[in-house]
């Protein structure tokens, strides 16, 4: 007899998660990551056995629950939300880091689900991240009571156009860390072996994240993922680099065990200075004067198609903080310039920051938001085995 569990799918941004009811999982956080892991099929390269995408942008996971009420730094929040990156080879499910995509959804998820009382023509739901534990502000257009869907607002890497959800990031900074710039400084200097000593910036908002420049890791900026990931003495070089950052940032007991213990997090951004390019997608010619810096992204250890939310973010507030090496890329700007762009391999995507302050400690982020659609695909009932198996032998 197969278990059922209520879920719901949706697409935040470019990623694509399972939604499920805290209330609708095992308390036992053993049996209910078994259970995640069997709606999934993971681990299985192709998850064929279950919900996950074979992707690491459709193998995500959001939780939802009741607010916290015994929480002071909960205090007015509508609900919880935990996100989880589901390993596809592996029997594990990251709950280290937070995706700014599928936080989108969240927001419309909660205006659906009657969580939170649908005003028009915006309603702000309010979301405590427990990944973080820190509180998103997410903005959800509304029509008749329920989440707008329908839009004039494009995302490269998502066909067509939707209604554009803000989230605000601002109350994640140091999140995962305890600041802004977890080392104090805006460059440090890390000895990687096999590669050498490379400078890097290590930035903690939305999630940790580590930049290098492009150059220094032997790429221009305009690969594409198929170029990226097609070169594994590249692939090895990047995540040595996000290995000792990673141990650097306090993420894991050693470089060569990021991988294992934290293999979503710190993020590793490739920037380099405005450049013309084609994007993969549909070939077309993205000129160096429709962006402010270029990049390129490292996640879950294969190149991210598009850009990330939280990297985005994360990159915008960067390149504000002087001596970054994000700052010493992007192209300069008024100071009361809001909008950074960013070259990702799909397109550009946008990001408006407000940072004040003088020095490393003192730089507080006012803004940091993202512009996402959202749309719910299905929600239903997802069967599972009575005794799914989620040993390491599956993934072989």
């Amino acid at each position: 007899m197969a278990r059922q569990t209520r879920c719901v799918m949706m697409r935040g941004g470019t990623s694509k998660a399972v939604f499920l009811k805290e209330a609708d999982l095992p308390s036992d956080p053993v049996a209910r990551d078994a259970l995640i892991l069997s709606i999934f099929g993971s681990p299985d390269k192709r998850q064929i056995d279950g919900l996950g995408g074979a992707d690491p942008l459709t193998s995500k996971l959001a939780v939802i629950g009741p607010p916290r009420a015994e929480l002071p730094e909960a205090a007015g929040t509508h609900l919880t939300y935990t996100f989880g990156q589901v390993e596809i080879d592996g029997p594990a499910i990251d709950y280290l880091s937070l995706c700014g995509n599928i936080s989108a959804a969240v927001g419309a998820f909660a205006v659906r689900e009657g969580m939170v009382e649908a005003q028009s023509p915006v309603t702000t739901v309010r979301a405590w991240n427990t990944n973080l534990k820190r509180v998103l502000r997410i903005e959800v257009p509304v029509e008749d009571g329920q989440p707008a869907e329908d839009g004039d607002f494009a995302i490269p890497g998502v066909p067509g156009t939707g209604a554009r959800i803000f989230v605000d990031f601002a109350d994640t900074a140091g999140g995962a860390t305890g600041a802004l710039l977890p080392t104090g400084n805006p460059v440090d200097r890390l000895e990687v072996e096999g590669v050498g000593t490379i400078e890097a910036s290590l930035i903690d908002i939305g999630n940790p994240h580590v930049f290098v420049r492009a150059a220094d890791v032997g790429m221009t900026g305009r690969e594409t993922p198929a170029e990226i990931d097609g070169d594994a003495k590249l692939l090895d070089r990047l995540e040595r680099v996000r290995g000792v950052a990673a141990h650097r940032l306090g993420l894991a007991t050693s470089p060569s065990m990021a991988r294992v213990e934290t293999p979503a997090v710190p993020i590793l951004g490739m920037v380099a200075a405005p450049d013309a390019y084609r994007d993969f997608l549909h070939g077309r010619e993205v000129p160096a004067e429709e962006m402010d810096v270029l990049a390129r992204l490292m996640f879950m250890q294969r190149t991210h198609k598009t850009y990330a939310g939280t990297s985005t973010v994360c990159t915008g507030v960067a390149s504000r903080l002087p001596g970054t090496l994000v700052h010493e890329a992007a192209r300069p700007v008024p100071h009361e310039t809001a909008e950074c762009r960013i070259g990702h391999p799909a397109g550009v995507i946008t990001t408006e920051v407000k940072v004040y302050g003088g020095n490393g400690p003192e730089f507080r982020v006012q803004r940091a938001t993202l512009g996402r659609t959202a749309r719910r695909i299905m929600e239903g009932y997802v069967f599972t085995p009575d005794h799914p198996r989620v040993t390491a032998e599956a993934a072989e």
